[in-house]
């Protein structure tokens, strides 16, 4: 046999061989999608339950949700709308196209974020003892990039229930400790805003006086991630703002949302 014979052999069992790899891992990515959908809705339910603090590990993530009602909001009115339903509805994708979303100054978009969608999801629950608690799906750019989370209030849209990311480019160890259950739990119970309406929260840098006037509305630091700090105080103090959810917050307090 010929030394073309074989190299002209060799390229073709190489070939075939390519081209059955291809069409498995085509084929296992066609497979996988559907499952790869649902873990990734699951896993976004489960850090709205998170963040609400009404995550229990003993009940399936798809019963403790069945108490959640999904409402979407009119970000310009701050009123809940029927214009748009919420089946399906990307916040994410919304907030990229120019037809469901608006472009944002660059002296307004302190949490970096270009465009804010018409319309947001909101996530209501309300538990045994009768607590209304709403989540506001919140985003900002940190270190890396843009975080994704939700922001959980108690009724009176004051108090904090909970803060958590469900997705982040953060540093592990300094910026990523945006995950560490010690530094969300220093959270719950915070107070958004003064008497007077005016955002009052506040991501330090160092730790909060918990003796000083004002420390409710004060939030440690992450240690030796100062930009990563900074980008969560800039996208809390923006989504509270109004260009954010300020006006829906303003009706919710007065019971005209």
């Amino acid at each position: 046999m010929s030394s073309k014979d074989s190299i002209a052999k060799t390229l073709t069992v190489a070939t075939l061989l390519c081209v059955v790899c291809s069409v498995i891992v085509s084929t296992a990515a066609v497979l996988l999608k559907p499952a790869q959908i649902a873990n990734k809705e699951l896993d976004f339910k489960r850090n709205i339950l998170s963040a609400a603090g009404l995550l229990d590990p003993a009940s399936t993530v798809e019963k403790q949700f069945e108490n959640i009602v999904v409402k979407m909001v009119d970000l310009e009115t701050g009123k809940f709308s029927t214009a748009v339903s919420p089946d399906g509805y990307d916040q994410t994708k919304a907030a990229k196209e120019p037809s469901t979303s608006q472009p944002l100054p660059k002296s307004d978009d302190i949490a970096k974020i270009g465009r804010v969608e018409d319309y947001a999801k909101v996530y209501i629950a309300q538990t045994d003892s009768g607590k209304k608690i709403v989540v506001l799906p919140v985003r900002g750019y940190g270190l890396w990039g843009t975080l994704y989370g939700f922001l959980a209030v108690e009724g009176d849209m004051n108090t904090v229930v909970g803060l958590g990311f469900y997705d982040h480019k953060e540093t592990p160890g300094l910026g990523g400790e945006v995950d560490n259950p010690r530094w969300k739990a220093l959270w719950p119970g915070k107070k958004l805003f003064n008497p007077d309406g005016s955002i009052a929260i506040a991501v330090i840098k160092g730790s909060v006086d918990t003796s000083a006037k004002g420390s409710e509305h004060k939030v440690d630091g992450l240690s030796g991630a100062t930009l990563t700090t900074k980008g969560v105080h800039n996208l809390i103090q923006f989504w509270l703002g109004e260009d954010g959810y300020g006006p829906f917050i303003a009706n919710m307090k007065k019971g005209k949302a």
